[in-house]
């Protein structure tokens, strides 16, 4: 079974998605539809923005969501029989399985995006990368600190990201570092993702998302919140609502879909991140990109 996987943020680049508008009719289509509906010319940005602006959460997500689509949309023999995405990511895969359409989930992206600055902005906050450590370690060290740090991105076996307060993700990196991990990196990222932090940026989405159209899919979705596969749409609406202030489980998404069949995981989007990550959950999995 062929399962398409869609990255988040992180991936961008300056120059993303200039190949798919020039060579494709269909990309370049969409490319302009999401000007339009933006209202600024984010196509200019991708092409030949600095790595700064790329970086701004208002550009990023629907930046590295418009690349996403664009490719899905163009790919040969595209017929997902599963799909899941990284974080931002899970929008992307949602238009791939016919739930959301294109325009509809550009529109949350950008909302998503702007509900997450203003949170980022009220909380001043951070996140890391904690390699070498497993799960249930990091996770009892976050428990024992009073500041808000929680684990928010699963991402494969020994890097788990966690998220929280300036002050909470500084001290548990240190105890982290004691308590045997390789590295704690500090992300450049504009806050506590997937934290109790974005409480805020979620009740902002949540209306978004109530009054947007959801059609049942024509494949199950795996979702960050449990990792588990739906098509209903009420449900994938309620764990969509949920994924701001929840962990991205994707090391045990993509051993779900390996245990449901999958055979072949294929990446949608800017890069290779996640072709990374499957092999690292495991090696015998086969990877590839969409183009």
């Amino acid at each position: 079974m062929k399962a398409y996987i869609f990255p988040g943020q992180g991936s961008q680049f300056s120059g993303m998605g200039r190949d798919l508008y020039e060579q494709y009719p269909a990309a370049k289509a969409l490319f302009d539809k999401a000007n339009e509906l933006l209202g600024f010319n984010i196509t200019q940005i991708m092409f030949s923005g600095s790595d700064d602006e790329l970086k701004q959460t208002n550009v990023t997500q629907p930046a590295i969501f418009l690349h996403s689509v664009a490719m899905a949309t163009v790919a040969p023999d595209f017929k997902p029989e599963m799909v899941a995405g990284h974080s931002l990511g899970e929008f992307s895969a949602l238009v791939a399985n016919k739930v959301l359409a294109f325009e509809d989930a550009l529109l949350l992206v950008a909302k998503r995006a702007q509900a997450m600055q203003k949170a980022c902005e009220a909380n001043p906050s951070a996140m890391a990368a904690i390699l070498g450590l497993d799960d249930r370690t990091v996770e009892e060290v976050c428990a024992q600190i009073e500041e808000i740090v929680v684990a928010a991105n699963y991402n494969c076996p020994g890097q788990l990201v966690i998220s929280g307060s300036n002050l909470g993700v500084a001290i548990a990196c240190e105890k982290l570092k004691v308590a045997g991990a390789k590295r704690a990196l500090p992300l450049p990222v504009g806050g506590a993702f997937h934290s109790p932090l974005m409480q805020p940026a979620e009740a902002e989405l949540a209306e978004a998302i109530k009054n947007t159209q959801f059609n049942e899919g024509i494949c199950p979705v795996y979702q960050n919140v449990d990792a588990k596969p739906y098509t209903d749409p009420e449900q994938i609406k309620q764990n969509l609502i949920k994924q701001l202030t929840a962990p991205v489980r994707w090391t045990q998404t993509v051993q779900n879909m390996i245990t449901d069949g999958a055979t072949l995981f294929v990446e949608c989007g800017p890069g290779k991140v996640l072709q990374g990550l499957v092999k690292k959950i495991n090696k015998e999995a086969e990877v590839a990109s969409a183009l």
